[in-house]
C-alpha cells in the first residue's frame, strides 16, 4: 500500500467500518472499556483498512507472526513506536504501556488470532491495563469466539465489529487503483463481483486481470465482449489434471 493510493481506498466500506470503531474507542466515556475487535474472512480488507488507520491516527499497527513469542510481540511494537527493544518482557511490556499513555495513540494488533495459540493475549491485556489506551484485535471471522477462552480480554471489549462482503461501490473505488482509466461495463463488473464472491482481495486480482486484457486488446472499455471466454479468479483450486505424466 503506497501513500498515493491511501486516498483511494478510504471510501471503501470496510475501511470506513474500523475507523468509526477506532474513532468510537478513543473517544470512549469515561470507565468504559478501551478493547475492540474487528473480525471477518479471509480477504475482506481487514489489514488493508488497518493500514489506513495507521496513517489517518498515526496508530501502532503490528502483524502477528506464527512463529513469535511474547517477547517477539512485544520488540515488534516497540520497533513500530521507535524505541529500542530490549530488557524484559516486563521492561518491555511497561515501555508500551507507557509511551501509549503519553502519545494517546492506538495499538493496532492484526492476526491477533495467533495471540491466543501462542498464549500472547495476556501480555496484550496487560498493556491495555497499564495504559489505558484503545487496542483493536483485528482477526478471522471467529475470534469473538475464541476470545470467550479468555474472560478478563472478553469483558474488556467495547465492541465488535463484522467486516462486510464487497459491494458495486467497493469494485469502482478498486477499479482506480487497479484498472485505470478502464471504463468498466456494468455488467462485466457484476459478474466480477458475483465472481469474486465479494472478497475484496479477489475483487483486486480480478480487476488486475482485466487491466491487463485491456492494454494486451488496446481498449479503453471493457465489456463481456471484449473480455471473451476469459476466466476470473474465484479462488477455487485447480481440478486434478488427467493423462499420464508428462515426460521431462
Amino acid at each position: 500500500m503506497t501513500e498515493q493510493t491511501l486516498p483511494s481506498i478510504a471510501p471503501l466500506r470496510n475501511v470506513a467500518a474500523l475507523d468509526t470503531l477506532v474513532d468510537r474507542v478513543r473517544n470512549r466515556s469515561f470507565s468504559l472499556p478501551g478493547m475492540a475487535t474487528f473480525y471477518g474472512p479471509s480477504g475482506d480488507g481487514k489489514s488493508t483498512a488497518a493500514i489506513w488507520v495507521r496513517t489517518a491516527y498515526d496508530a501502532v499497527l503490528v502483524q502477528c507472526v506464527d512463529t513469535w513469542t511474547r517477547t517477539d510481540l512485544c520488540r515488534a511494537i516497540l520497533r513500530e513506536m521507535g524505541l529500542e527493544a530490549r530488557g524484559t518482557l516486563h521492561m518491555m511490556a511497561e515501555r508500551i504501556a507507557e509511551n501509549l499513555a503519553l502519545t494517546d495513540r492506538v495499538l493496532l494488533i492484526d492476526e491477533a488470532d495467533i495471540l491466543m495459540k501462542k498464549r500472547m493475549i495476556e501480555v496484550t491485556r496487560g498493556i491495555y491495563e497499564m495504559s489505558q489506551a484503545p487496542v483493536i484485535l483485528i482477526g478471522e471471522e471467529q475470534m469473538p469466539q475464541k476470545l470467550r477462552a479468555w474472560e478478563r480480554i472478553h469483558n474488556r471489549m467495547l465492541d465488535w465489529v463484522p467486516t462486510q462482503p464487497g459491494e458495486m461501490a467497493d469494485l469502482r473505488h478498486l477499479a482506480k487503483i487497479y484498472a485505470p482509466g478502464i471504463e468498466i461495463d456494468e455488467a462485466l463488473a457484476k459478474r466480477i463481483l458475483k465472481e469474486s464472491e465479494r472478497s475484496i482481495r479477489r475483487i483486486c486480482v480480478n480487476l488486475d486481470s482485466l487491466r491487463e486484457a485491456a492494454q494486451l486488446g488496446g481498449h479503453t472499455r471493457m465489456t463481456q465482449e471484449n473480455w471473451g471466454s476469459r476466466r476470473f479468479f474465484t479462488g477455487e483450486a485447480p481440478a486434478p489434471r488427467g493423462g499420464t505424466r508428462r515426460s521431462a
